[in-house]
């Protein structure tokens, strides 16, 4: 009988314990016209979104450059830490979203032959929300990421600071204009060329559509008070190479008044670091998912 009894409360604690995991469906596609092309995405869902008919909040998290949209739960684990947090009511059970943004940055390139953004404005948002049962309001959709996609993730806030209710940046690629200017021209060549023209050197890099994608600029250009309905998260490691410009522009945003929260850990440009950051990102979006 007492063995029975320990078999039981085995069998239940397993059953407990799978049925507190999320769904992970990875390397799902949607054909895009914007791109011409079918792009991938990754999706976590919450524990008990297929035992309920509820809407849930939704968080599109941005993977880093030459990642795709599997680096999140390979690397970062994102569905195991999420798993937990749920469990332990530190975030709302919530959708994360990852799409593939291969070295796209997440804008629109220089001759408009690769519009991420606008693919992700206007046809990825709206069909990830259409398929899955997401709460299609501002107050309800946040956006993070790392790296490049710390920097997707500034730079889509900032210009759509009408879809985003908060915004959890890690080790963002934020550069001043004085950066630019330095940056070696190998560099240039092979990284910034294709986002911003080839060949430019010095001044002539300040293009109008570089300026248009800055995080420091667009600080400068955008509408102030569209700016403060977005709740800022910015988290860089104090040994990171990008760790002078996040904290140029939390100094920045400081004296502009925006309000926004400013993390620095110790840590580098890794997984490890961005593991261990993502729960407390996305308890700050969460707590603005909560209405008082």
């Amino acid at each position: 009988m007492k063995r029975a009894f320990i078999v039981f409360v085995l069998f239940a604690s397993a059953l407990f314990a799978q049925s507190n995991h999320g769904i992970v469906k990875e390397g799902l596609k949607i054909k895009s016209d914007i791109l011409g092309k079918e792009v991938r995405y990754t999706v976590y869902l919450p524990y008990d979104y297929n035992t309920s008919e509820r809407y849930y909040p939704v968080v599109y998290l941005l993977h880093g450059y030459s990642d795709n949209d599997m680096g999140w739960l390979q690397f970062g684990e994102a569905n195991a830490l999420a798993d937990e947090a749920i469990q332990k009511r530190e975030i709302p059970p919530m959708i994360l979203v990852m799409p593939d943004a291969g070295v796209s940055w997440y804008i629109n390139n220089h001759d408009g032959t690769v519009r991420y953004e606008d693919f992700f404005v206007e046809e990825f948002i709206p069909f990830v929300e259409d398929n899955y049962r997401i709460r299609k309001e501002k107050r309800y959709r946040g956006i993070a990421g790392l790296s490049m996609g710390g920097y997707g993730t500034l730079v889509l806030s900032l210009k759509h600071p009408d879809l985003f209710t908060a915004c959890a940046a890690f080790s963002s690629a934020v550069y001043t204009e004085e950066d630019i200017l330095g940056f070696d021209q190998r560099r240039w060549d092979n990284f910034e060329a294709v986002l911003f023209g080839s060949g430019l050197k010095g001044e002539e890099r300040l293009t109008e559509h570089l300026l248009s994608n800055n995080i420091m600029s667009l600080l400068e250009e955008s509408d102030m008070q569209k700016l403060k309905r977005v709740k800022y998260y910015i988290d860089c490691g104090d040994d990171d190479f990008l760790t002078n410009g996040n904290a140029a522009l939390h100094i920045k945003m400081t004296k502009m008044g925006i309000p926004h929260e400013y993390r620095v850990r110790d840590g580098a440009h890794n997984w490890t670091y961005w593991r261990t950051g993502l729960i407390d990102g996305l308890k700050f979006i969460g707590q603005n998912f909560h209405q008082f």
